[in-house]
């Protein structure tokens, strides 16, 4: 069995990790619910890729919105992991109203340092990545944090977890194939996919870490302790 070993003395597998994912998404690729996701990773792809293709303009227009839209995204699926609830499209604007110029900075830097990290050799870009996968999903449960803070946070979060997201994403291959037959556009379905499986992933780390903070009564954390028992 593929065990993600997680803090409090729980565990979780790959593919509870990839099912709960599919639960909340409704389990048919074709329900209203994935559909939904698909949309918004459509809306994501064309910001990140389509945008960018235009000379300056669309690259500086990437460059701004790309952040904000990333936090918007991270906290509809994470919303609908915790409640169920139906996504609503227009949060995917929510980083434009709520802290623009720190999601913005969020997106900036990570991007930044990953292909500064990069540079030395791919794998320590992948291992930073890794680092900084959690920052938005930190950005959703502690508003307050600013940009550092919140890679600050996730490369903290990650220590030791790197490679069980790194397995978790890899288990998507097969999935990322059957897209590619689909005139690639089935790549959009496995992208909301990752979403909630990486939302699920996130949150049960964060679960799990809270549990094991309030057991060992770690002054160090009772902020975080205190954020989440308000939420």
């Amino acid at each position: 069995m593929n065990y993600f070993v997680a803090k409090g003395g729980k565990t979780m597998t790959r593919q509870q990790i990839k099912a709960m994912a599919r639960a909340q998404l409704g389990n048919q690729i074709f329900g209203n619910t994935w559909l939904i996701a698909v949309v918004v990773a459509v809306i994501q792809t064309a910001i990140a890729y389509l945008v960018n293709a235009i000379p300056v303009i669309g690259q500086i227009a990437s460059l701004l919105l790309s952040g904000p839209v990333a936090y918007g995204v991270s906290a509809m699926f994470l919303k609908q992991t915790r409640t169920g609830e139906k996504m609503d499209i227009g949060d995917i604007f929510n980083g434009f109203r709520e802290d623009f110029s720190n999601t913005f900075l969020i997106g900036l830097m990570t991007t930044i340092f990953t292909m500064l990290w990069s540079l030395l050799f791919i794998i320590p870009g992948i291992v930073k990545a890794l680092s900084y996968s959690m920052a938005m999903y930190i950005k959703v449960d502690h508003p307050d944090y600013d940009w550092k803070q919140c890679i600050d946070e996730s490369q903290r979060m990650m220590q030791g977890h790197k490679g069980e997201l790194f397995v978790l994403n890899l288990s998507f291959i097969g999935w990322m194939i059957v897209g590619a037959f689909c005139a690639g556009i089935g790549g959009f379905w496995v992208e909301a996919y990752m979403q909630a499986a990486t939302s699920q992933f996130y949150e049960n780390l964060r679960r799990s870490e809270i549990t094991d903070r309030v057991e060992n009564t770690d002054p160090q954390f009772t902020a975080y302790v205190s954020d989440d028992r308000q939420n």
